[in-house]
C-alpha cells in the first residue's frame, strides 16, 4: 500500500513540475515575443507559440546581419579595414566601387540636412556649399565638420528660408553634387 502511496505522489510532484515547467516556458516564449517590433510580425491576429519563436528567431538574426553590416561600415568609415597604411586605398568590400566623395541630402520639411564625407585629398570649399544652399533658398543653422583618418565628415543643417515657397531638393542635390566631384 506504501508503494502505491509512493508512485502517486512520485506522479503527482512529476505533473507539477511538468506543468510548472510549461508555465515557465510560455511565459518566456511571451516575453521573448514582446521584444519583436510591430512591423516585424505578420499581420495575423493570434500567432502560434511555434510561429512567434519562428518571428523570433527571423528577427534576432536580421539584427545579427545589421550588426555585421554596421561594423563593416564603421570600419570602412575609420579607415580600419586591415590595408597597408597608404592612406589613398582605403576600401571595404561593403563599399567596392563606391568613392569619395559620399553626398546626403536629408529633407525633413522645413529643414535640410547635408551630409558630406570626404577624402582629406579632395580640394573643394566649404563656403561654396553653404553658397549654394543660400542661393537656392535654404538659411545655414549650423554647420561643422570633424576629420578622422584621411575622411572628412561635414554636416550642415539649415532651415528653408519660405516654407511656402520651399527648397527644390533635386536641384540643390544635383548642384552640390557638381560641386564636389
Amino acid at each position: 500500500m506504501e508503494k502505491k502511496n509512493n508512485s502517486d505522489s512520485s506522479k503527482v510532484d512529476r505533473k507539477t513540475v511538468e506543468r510548472n515547467r510549461r508555465i515557465r516556458m510560455k511565459a518566456l516564449c511571451s516575453k521573448l515575443a514582446s521584444f519583436i517590433p510591430k512591423h516585424h510580425i505578420s499581420h495575423k491576429d493570434t500567432l502560434s507559440q511555434q510561429d512567434r519563436l519562428e518571428h523570433a528567431a527571423a528577427y534576432i538574426n536580421d539584427l545579427q546581419q545589421r550588426i555585421e553590416s554596421l561594423k563593416r561600415k564603421k570600419e570602412f568609415l575609420l579607415g580600419n579595414n586591415g590595408s597597408s597604411n597608404d592612406h589613398h586605398a582605403h576600401i571595404n568590400p561593403m563599399w567596392d566601387g563606391i568613392r569619395l566623395p559620399l553626398l546626403e541630402l536629408r529633407d525633413m520639411e522645413s529643414t535640410l540636412e547635408v551630409i558630406l564625407i570626404s577624402s582629406i585629398h579632395k580640394n573643394f570649399m566649404f563656403y561654396q556649399v553653404i553658397n549654394i544652399l543660400e542661393e537656392e533658398g535654404a538659411d545655414v543653422v549650423n554647420a561643422g565638420f570633424s576629420t578622422v583618418g584621411d575622411k572628412v565628415f561635414h554636416t550642415i543643417h539649415s532651415q528653408v528660408t519660405s516654407s511656402r515657397v520651399g527648397v527644390e531638393t533635386a536641384r540643390l542635390f544635383q548642384r552640390l553634387k557638381e560641386l564636389v566631384n
